[in-house]
């Protein structure tokens, strides 16, 4: 038998990670000069090179922003600007070598972190929820879906 969904306990809970997640993040350390705003960005601009607007886009935030954002990762060192090829008015960011390193430390405390989190999972528990996270991420990021309005 198909158990019924419960959205109100679904949002609830939902909210609780969030809140959660936040509570998380605000304790992990940071390496000097960085905020936590700048992971999304060094997090996209390690899988490959982007134009400011395109990162922008990528991390669902306005271009004014970022582009002050990646100008202080600039000068700490952490990506590289260069003249884009293709435009040579516009430029592409990429993550320097101090930008790969910081992203290798962030991924080894976060598995450290991940790891005694979900120490009495059992691997296909954390199998099947990362494929649903996964899954539930990519339904958020699907215009389609994202653009429709929350109710409460």
């Amino acid at each position: 038998m198909v158990q019924p969904i419960n959205h109100e306990a679904l949002g609830d809970e939902l909210v609780r990670v969030v809140k959660l997640l936040h509570a998380a993040r605000a304790q992990a350390p940071l390496p000097a000069g960085l905020d936590h705003s700048a992971y999304p960005i060094l997090f996209v601009l390690g899988r490959k090179p982007h134009r400011v607007s395109d990162l922008a886009e990528e991390i669902h935030s306005d271009v004014s922003t970022v582009s002050r954002q990646v100008a202080g990762l600039v000068r700490a060192g952490y990506v590289d600007r260069a003249p884009d090829p293709d435009d040579g008015r516009a430029h592409v960011l990429s993550l320097s070598p101090s930008g790969r390193q910081i992203i290798r430390e962030a991924r080894q405390r976060r598995e450290t972190w991940l790891s005694g989190l979900l120490a009495d999972w059992t691997p296909d528990e954390i199998a099947t929820f990362t494929t649903l996270l996964g899954k539930f991420a990519d339904t958020l990021q699907n215009p389609a879906t994202s653009t429709k309005e929350p109710t409460q």
